[in-house]
């Protein structure tokens, strides 16, 4: 079934108002949430949308983020957000397709991260989990991530060297810091 899924990409200022709807039911179906800020929280992602003949079946986005691990200058990051698939189509591969089908779309950026649901799902595609402490940067400073916090990591041709178990900051932004 998988070869017959079309990927669409597409800014989100570019959705008609349709697949705008469609995404936030697919992303609060999946995570059993209201989504309804999807595109308040988001407003500058890219969208990568798998379709089965009309209907929208999976889903992730990206925006960029300057992520800094600790010793290096602030990297350029695709940070993947609602990564979704519809709950009836759930375990048929589709969530892997488009994670296989993002990867070559966000190669000009120096990292990629992403926070969780199911870390074992993105190890299987070559994801790392971040193993060092968490910060958010404000303008007073370093602030501690909740201790529940995960963060994982894909590196990418411009990627660094990095130490997993240095610190990690992100910019402090509006909604889920991670």
């Amino acid at each position: 079934m998988q070869e017959k899924l079309r990927f669409q990409i597409s800014k989100a200022t570019e959705l008609t108002p349709n697949d705008r709807q469609a995404l936030i039911e697919l992303c609060t179906a999946a995570y059993e949430e209201t989504f309804d800020h999807l595109f308040d929280s988001l407003p500058d992602s890219t969208h990568i949308i798998a379709r089965l003949e009309n209907e929208i079946v999976s889903h992730a986005a990206w925006v960029t983020r300057w992520l800094q691990p600790e010793g290096l200058p602030e990297l350029r990051t695709a940070y993947i957000e609602a990564v979704a698939t519809l709950p009836r189509y759930q375990g048929q591969g589709f969530g892997s397709a488009v994670m296989r089908n993002l990867v070559p779309l966000i190669k000009d950026y120096e990292l990629a991260a992403l926070s969780p649901s199911y870390s074992a799902f993105y190890a299987r595609f070559g994801w790392e989990l971040w193993q060092g402490p968490l910060f958010i940067r404000t303008a007073e400073g370093l602030e501690d991530s909740p201790a529940d916090e995960e963060v994982m990591i894909l590196r990418l041709p411009q990627t660094p060297a990095l130490d997993l178990h240095a610190a990690l900051s992100a910019e402090w932004r509006i909604g889920e810091l991670w």
